[in-house]
C-alpha cells in the first residue's frame, strides 16, 4: 500500500512563514481534504508535495507498496498534481494526445496507452484529436486528471480542481475523482476552500488556518461537531453540495 508522509512541513518566504509544523499521511484507497481559505497555505504544501516548491525543514516521505522508500528518481512516477485552472493548464497549440502522450513517454509507457487515459475520465477516444479551445473546461479538466494519472501515479495532489468550473460540472468532476480513488486504489489529497465538498467527498478532513492544521478528523465530526472558531466560521457558511450542485455529465 502506498503512504506519502508529511512531518513538521514548514515553509518561510522572506522572512512570512506561509506553513508552519504541518504533518498528516496520505494512504491508498483514501481521500484526505485540507481546507481553509484563500492565503492559508494550503497551495503551498501543495506544491512542496509535488516537489516544486522546496520545503524550508520538515520532510516528506513515500513508501511503495512493498513498504519500501520509493528512490528520489520515481517521486514523480507517483506523485501528480491537478491544477486548479484548466484553461492555464493545457497547451492552446498542443491536441489532447500531445498532452497525454508526453507523460506516457517520459515514464517509459507507449502513446497507444492515450485512448484508454480518455476512457478512465469518461471521454471518448476521439478527444485525442481536440485542441483545448475545443473542450469545455470540465472536459479540460478531466484531460487535466488523465495526464496525472499518465505515468502511472498512485499520489494525487488535486488543488482547488472544480473551482474555476461552472456550477454545473463540478459534482461530475469531484464524482469522476472519487471514483478513481476507489476503483484504483489512489491516495488523494484533496484541497478546497469548502468545506462542505470536503465533508462529502473525504475521509479525513483538515482545516488550516493560518499555515496551520487547527482540526482535524472525519468530514462529518468537523462539519457537524466543529470545536476550534475558524472551523466554526467555515461551517456555518458551508451548503449542503448535493443541493447547491447541478447534476453535470461529463462536460
Amino acid at each position: 500500500m502506498t503512504t506519502l508522509e508529511v512531518r513538521d512541513l514548514t515553509k518561510t518566504f522572506h522572512r512570512h512563514r506561509a506553513v508552519g509544523g504541518v504533518s498528516f499521511t496520505l494512504t491508498a484507497g483514501r481521500t484526505v481534504a485540507l481546507v481553509g481559505e484563500s492565503g492559508s497555505g494550503k497551495s503551498t504544501i501543495a506544491r512542496m508535495i509535488a516537489r516544486l516548491v522546496r520545503p524550508t525543514s520538515g520532510e516528506i516521505t513515500l513508501t511503495g507498496p512493498d513498504g519500501e522508500p520509493v528512490p528520489s528518481r520515481r517521486y514523480r512516477d507517483h506523485v501528480q498534481m491537478i491544477f486548479q485552472d484548466p484553461f492555464a493548464s493545457l497547451n492552446p497549440f498542443h491536441t489532447v494526445e500531445h498532452h497525454l502522450a508526453r507523460p506516457l513517454l517520459l515514464h517509459g509507457r507507449t502513446r497507444a496507452e492515450v485512448p484508454h487515459l480518455l476512457e478512465r475520465v469518461s471521454l471518448t477516444p476521439d478527444f485525442a484529436r481536440r485542441r483545448p479551445h475545443e473542450l469545455s473546461g470540465g472536459q479540460r479538466q478531466r484531460v487535466a486528471i488523465a495526464r496525472a494519472l499518465a505515468p502511472g501515479a498512485t499520489v494525487i495532489v488535486a488543488d482547488e480542481p472544480v473551482s474555476m468550473l461552472d456550477v454545473s460540472i463540478r459534482l461530475g468532476v469531484l464524482k469522476l475523482l472519487d471514483r478513481l480513488q476507489r476503483e484504483e486504489d489512489l491516495a488523494v489529497l484533496y484541497i478546497t476552500h469548502d468545506l462542505a465538498t470536503a465533508q462529502h467527498f473525504s475521509d479525513e478532513v483538515l482545516v488550516m488556518h493560518r499555515g496551520r492544521i487547527v482540526e482535524r478528523g472525519p468530514g462529518d465530526d468537523v462539519l457537524l461537531r466543529p470545536q476550534h472558531p475558524y472551523t466554526r466560521q467555515l461551517a456555518a457558511a458551508a451548503p449542503d453540495p448535493e443541493t447547491r450542485f447541478l447534476q453535470g455529465g461529463p462536460s
